[in-house]
């Protein structure tokens, strides 16, 4: 028998075999234990995690991983599947992970209004701080010390400047880019609202002004434009996370992608140093000016706080994605459901002439009789919301109280260490709070309906302080759009003998990125008379 360093074949196949062995019985040990802290709480068992990287990553395999965008595709179909409001997603790698999800209005207004006992695992969002550290990925007194700097930068006073920005920009895409034609052909819907939604972040809240004409000319030291490099870091994240340095020469995308993040950055330094460097200061109340000033050593007083350039950088990246990216989302999905839907695109603009009869173009006070236009925006947040999982882990051992199919009360136990996604399609589509929730019907949203089931924004304490700011600029958008055009979907010969059916499926598929995006809207925007 071969000898190897005094040990036979035969040893160390016996050694590996027995390790092997005793690692499946911890595994399975770990496994059970975990399934009993919850006392066999209903939900999916499978062998990688939903809640890790690699679990998101695979796709759905049966009793190995659940996919990628697993909340998005199941919306409420788990918790009708296992009679609860409350679900388990339990797996046997890491070591007997316990998640719970949970769709229950009451519970989740329980959990966001908790100071303490449901923090947020910030090692999930790495991947939002490769710029600095910034609001989004913080807690506790860290967290309170941003919220403190740019609070008072989203004041009415910016809403109405949000306002008046998105009406100009709107105004020069339909006085210029589309000057003459009467007939516009978007291949991608997210083409249209993505450079919208960055000019309104970049005027309203940065006081960077960029026409349609200069958006698309890259300017003197750069390689690719502002919004191509955003859009190019946003939707590969995960690439500069989990590919090495070396790696980014080896394809034209992974290069593209290391450029993007090169010029982004040169991008945000320029920004800071124009504004600091400014030879006439602007008296400015906007959000840039905010995080400015929190860094400028001579503008503090000895208790106020402070901002690091590293961490002034990283909140001008994470407010500049979830001031464009979000919304800009959402008004495709918005826009579609409109092409879709031509009743209830004339139902709106018919509410949009009641509202401004005389053809003007809105005010900041009109906002508020354009019920109909916030109504589809915050339908299409419903049906297509930004973040489909909001992650939170427990502090302590804790109990809820969530009723069953038959409406009895049931407790669920969940031990201190398991961490949990506020599952917000899941709550959405609940058929408790929201009638017919697979249908599009923006009048649920003109009358009575639970705000507590309603999460596009977070909710609680950590509720988005940018919330008002996009919805002002969502109603804005949507009003003049509709005023203006009738948004149908682009007839193209390959589909031509797809139902209603398929071809709502197809318009409306969507994946997440940083946030959930639609794959492919083609439009046909027609001047109406």
């Amino acid at each position: 028998m071969m000898e190897i360093s005094g040990f036979s074949l035969h040893t160390l196949f016996v050694l590996l075999g027995s390790v092997a062995l005793l690692s499946a019985v911890q595994t399975y040990i770990d496994f059970s234990r975990a399934l009993r802290s919850i006392k066999h709480l209903p939900g999916h068992r499978t062998l990688i995690s939903s809640a890790t990287l690699i679990g998101n990553i695979f796709p759905r395999i049966p009793f190995i991983s659940l996919g990628h965008d697993h909340l998005w595709r199941l919306k409420h179909s788990t918790f009708v599947d296992k009679g609860l409001d409350i679900v388990s997603s339990v797996a046997l790698w890491p070591k007997g992970l316990v998640s719970v999800w949970i769709a229950d209005a009451a519970v989740i207004k329980e959990v966001v209004w908790s100071r303490g006992r449901f923090p947020k695992p910030l090692h999930q969002y790495t991947i939002l701080t490769f710029f600095g550290g910034n609001i989004v990925v913080s807690e506790g007194d860290e967290w309170k010390r941003y919220r403190k700097i740019v609070a008072p930068a989203f004041s009415d006073r910016n809403n109405r400047l949000v306002w008046n920005e998105t009406c100009r920009i709107m105004l020069d895409l339909f006085d210029n880019v589309w000057a003459g034609k009467d007939e516009i052909t978007v291949d991608h819907g997210v083409d249209l609202t993505l450079p919208i939604a960055l000019f309104v972040i970049g005027a309203a809240g940065f006081g960077r002004n960029i026409s349609w004409q200069e958006d698309a000319i890259i300017p003197p030291g750069h390689k690719m434009t502002f919004k191509d490099a955003l859009h190019i870091v946003t939707t590969n994240l995960v690439l500069k996370l989990t590919v090495p340095k070396w790696a980014f020469g080896l394809t034209k995308r992974l290069q593209r992608t290391w450029l993007a993040f090169e010029e982004l950055e040169r991008y945000l330094y320029e920004m800071i140093q124009a504004r600091k460097n400014a030879e006439i200061k602007e008296e400015r109340h906007d959000l840039f000016n905010s995080l400015l000033a929190a860094n400028d050593d001579a503008d503090l007083s000895s208790d106020e706080v402070r901002l690091s350039d590293s961490e002034l950088v990283g909140n001008i990246f994470i407010f500049l994605v979830a001031g464009h990216e979000t919304t800009a989302h959402s008004l495709c999905f918005a826009l579609a459901m409109l092409a879709l839907y031509p009743d209830e695109q004339e139902i709106l603009h018919q509410h949009i002439k009641g509202v401004l009869p005389d053809g003007r173009i809105p005010a900041y006070e009109d906002m508020t009789q354009l019920t109909r236009s916030f109504a589809v925006f915050n339908e299409a947040l419903r049906m297509f919301p930004p973040v489909t999982g909001i992650p939170k882990s427990f502090a302590e051992d804790t109990s809820f109280v969530t009723p069953n199919a038959a409406g009895e009360n049931t407790t669920v136990t969940i031990p201190r260490g398991a961490v949990m996604s506020l599952d917000v399609p899941g709550l959405h589509y609940n058929p408790r709070y929201w009638e017919d929730p697979h249908t599009f019907k923006p009048s649920r949203f003109l009358g009575d309906w639970n705000r507590d089931a309603f999460l596009p924004f977070s909710a609680g304490h950590r509720g988005c302080v940018g919330r008002k700011f996009s919805e002002t600029e969502g109603t804005a958008v949507l009003t003049l759009f509709i005023m203006r055009y009738k948004v149908e979907i682009k007839e193209e010969p390959q589909f031509a003998s797809e139902t209603f059916e398929q071809r709502k499926e197809r318009i409306l598929d969507a994946r997440s990125t940083v946030t959930l995006a639609p794959t492919r809207v083609p439009f046909v925007f027609k001047r109406r008379d």
